[in-house]
């Protein structure tokens, strides 16, 4: 069951992708806010179709963390469904995403009209200071720059060592820091195809305020993040 509920999903959401891309594609040149309705809109179908196929929920917990203007977001990454579910969530986001989802047919124009922010992971030193930039702007604009600080998703329980580019934004933009634990992984797998039923967790931890020096802040980034998600793990095997 979980393999044919799991299929089903995956023709939903893309297949809604791409017929709501075509009938939405006019708000591309209206202004970001009607790109943003449009794909709120979608993302609500996707969770109700992720609910009814595989029987999966979410919850977010510590809604009074979360930032509403400026701010900078440092989630653990486990599944694709984190890369979705922030944009419900957050008043405003702005993820950093590699350069190449910028290039793939109707996800790519919503994402760059959304003003996610594109970093060619290639160019090195020249890529981390257009990111930079790119994120002092939309935190001058009153969004927040989500960051998934280990670089790729990881299976649940694999703790791999945090990337020095969430220490630069939060040097660079100045602005307190909100990590994000979560336990995605056990539901919606970050390789592999089926889905299992269950409720994702997404928690929201108290902010860290600006300031830090690099290797003070990292230390408490990873802390915060890597004990939040095992617990959200320890619970959820247990229960």
């Amino acid at each position: 069951m979980h393999l044919i509920g799991s299929a089903l999903f995956v023709v939903w959401m893309y297949g809604l992708m791409a017929v709501l891309g075509i009938v939405f594609a006019p708000t591309l040149l209206g202004p970001r806010s009607w790109t943003r309705a449009a794909f709120r809109f979608y993302l609500a179908l996707v969770f109700g179709g992720l609910r009814v196929l595989c029987g999966i929920r979410y919850e977010v917990r510590g809604r009074e963390h979360l930032p509403t203007g400026g701010a900078l977001v440092a989630s653990k990454h486990q599944s694709m469904f984190e890369t979705l579910a922030l944009w419900a969530i957050l008043p405003d986001p702005a993820i950093i995403l590699k350069k190449e989802l910028a290039f793939l047919p109707v996800f790519g124009w919503y994402a760059m009209k959304l003003k996610n922010i594109k970093v060619d992971r290639a160019a090195g030193a020249k890529a981390l200071r257009g990111m930079l930039k790119q994120a002092r702007e939309r935190a001058a604009e009153g969004r927040q720059v989500v960051i998934f600080p280990q670089g790729t998703r990881l299976a649940p329980g694999v703790h791999e060592s945090y990337k020095p580019g969430v220490a630069g934004l939060y040097a660079a933009m100045k602005v307190a820091c909100t990590p994000v634990a979560l336990n995605s992984g056990l539901y919606w797998p970050a390789r592999g195809f089926v889905r299992k039923p269950g409720t994702i967790i997404v928690e929201f931890l108290p902010a860290i305020a600006p300031g830090l020096p690099k290797d003070a802040f990292m230390a408490e980034l990873e802390t915060r993040i890597e004990t939040a998600s095992d617990a959200l793990l320890t619970h959820a095997r247990e229960g």
